[in-house]
C-alpha cells in the first residue's frame, strides 16, 4: 500500500492544490484532490489485466472550479434537491439559494467542491487512507449550525474504495452526503453505457414531478423501467415511453434499498462490463440511492483529450431520500446538536 502527493496546479488566487493518490498491492490506483476532496480517477484491470481510468473527470483544478457537473464531488451537507428551496426546523423557516429551477440542488451555489479541504494521510488496517476535513460555519448554504465534517477514503487489498462520512454539529442541522463520481467500466472515454447492465436491490423508487422533487409515494418498481432488481442493460429501458422516464430524461431518480437491518452495510447495486470484464458493487447502510445516467453531459471536455457526452457514464448517489427534510414519511436528514452523523459507502471493484 502507498500514498502519494503532487502539485495538481494553482488556483486564481495563487494557491497551490494537490494530487494524493492510493495504491494497493494489485497495481490498483485511486487519485483525489484537495479542491473539495474530490475523487479524480480510478484505474482498474479488465479480465486481461489492462487498466482503465473508470472515473470521468478534468485535468486541472481550473476546470474542477466550473464542475457544474460535480464529477466525483463530495455533495453537502444535503445532497440532491429540496423543493422549493426551502424547509422547516424547530419551527424556523430556513430558505436555500433557488439554484434548479425553483429548488435547490446539492446545496448550491457556494459548494463544498469548490473549497480547498485540510488534508490528512493515514495507512490503516484496511488500506491506505485519505481523511479530507472542512469547517462549515452557521449559515453556510443557508443551513444552520457550525458544522465540522469529514470525508475519508480508503483504497482497501480487495480493489474497494470505502468512503466514510462524519460530521457534527452545535445545531440540530441538515446532513446527507454523497459521492457525485460518474462511472463507466469500459474507461471514462469509451463512450456510451448502454450495454452495460446494472442490478439495483430496490423493490421500490421515489416517482417525481416535473421538478424532480419526490412526490412523497413509494411506487413498486414492477412492471415499471425501474425494475432493475434483476441486472438488465442500462439501454433496454432508457427510452421507455414511459412519464418518470420523459421528466427525467432518462433514468434520474431515487430507488428505496433493501437493507438487512436498518442502519447496517447492505450490498445496494452492481454494474458490469461484459465487454472488459469488469464489475463494480457498492454497499451502503443508507435507504436511498440515485441512479442518474449523465442525461444531461453534452459534448464537455474532460480528462486527457476526452469528450463527455449524454449517456456516457453513470452515477450511484448513495443518500437519504431527496427532499427528507420536507417529507416526515422518508427517512430523517436531520443531525441533532451534539450527535455524530456517520454512514459509509464502499464501490468494489472486480471482475465478472
Amino acid at each position: 500500500m502507498a500514498i502519494t502527493k503532487q502539485v495538481f496546479g494553482k488556483l486564481p488566487e495563487g494557491r497551490e492544490v494537490f494530487l494524493y493518490t492510493l495504491t494497493n498491492e494489485n497495481g490498483v490506483t485511486a487519485t483525489f484532490t484537495d479542491l473539495g476532496g474530490t475523487w479524480v480517477s480510478m484505474l482498474v484491470p479488465d479480465r486481461e489485466g489492462k487498466m482503465a481510468d473508470v472515473v470521468q473527470g478534468f485535468d486541472t483544478p481550473q476546470e474542477y472550479l466550473g464542475n457544474h457537473a460535480h464529477f466525483g464531488a463530495i455533495v453537502g451537507r444535503n445532497a440532491n434537491r429540496i423543493g422549493n428551496a426551502q424547509f422547516v426546523l424547530n419551527g424556523i423557516s430556513y430558505k436555500l439559494a433557488e439554484n434548479d429551477g425553483k429548488n435547490n440542488l446539492h446545496s448550491g451555489p457556494n459548494l463544498y467542491h469548490d473549497r480547498v479541504w485540510e488534508t490528512e494521510t493515514e495507512e490503516s488496517e484496511l488500506g491506505s487512507c485519505l481523511h479530507f476535513s472542512l469547517f462549515s460555519p452557521d449559515k453556510d448554504q443557508g443551513f444552520p449550525g457550525n458544522a465540522d465534517i469529514q470525508v475519508s477514503y480508503t483504497l482497501t487489498a480487495d480493489n474497494a474504495l470505502m468512503i466514510d462520512y462524519r460530521m457534527t454539529a452545535d445545531a440540530d442541522t441538515v446532513a446527507n452526503f454523497t459521492n457525485h463520481s460518474y462511472f463507466n467500466l469500459k474507461g471514462h472515454d469509451a463512450g456510451d453505457i448502454l450495454s452495460q447492465k446494472v442490478q439495483i436491490l430496490a423493490d421500490a423508487f421515489t416517482p417525481t414531478d416535473a421538478g424532480s422533487i419526490p412526490t412523497g409515494e413509494l411506487r413498486a418498481v414492477a412492471g415499471t423501467p425501474m425494475d432493475f432488481r434483476t441486472a438488465k442493460a442500462i439501454g433496454e429501458d432508457i427510452e421507455a415511453d414511459d412519464e418518470q422516464i420523459r421528466m427525467g430524461n432518462g433514468f434520474d431518480h431515487n430507488w428505496a434499498l433493501r437493507q438487512s437491518k436498518d442502519g447496517e452495510l447492505s450490498l445496494a447495486a452492481v454494474a458490469i462490463d461484459e465487454e472488459s470484464g469488469r464489475k463494480m458493487e457498492v454497499y451502503t447502510d443508507l435507504p436511498g440511492m440515485q441512479f442518474y445516467t449523465a442525461n444531461f453531459l453534452n459534448h464537455l471536455k474532460g480528462k486527457q483529450g476526452a469528450y463527455y457526452e449524454k449517456r456516457s457514464s453513470y452515477c450511484f448517489e448513495t443518500q437519504y431520500f431527496p427532499d427528507a427534510v420536507n417529507k416526515p414519511e422518508f427517512a430523517s436528514a436531520w443531525l441533532r446538536a451534539g450527535e455524530e452523523y456517520h454512514t459509509t459507502t464502499i464501490y468494489r471493484f472486480g471482475l465478472v
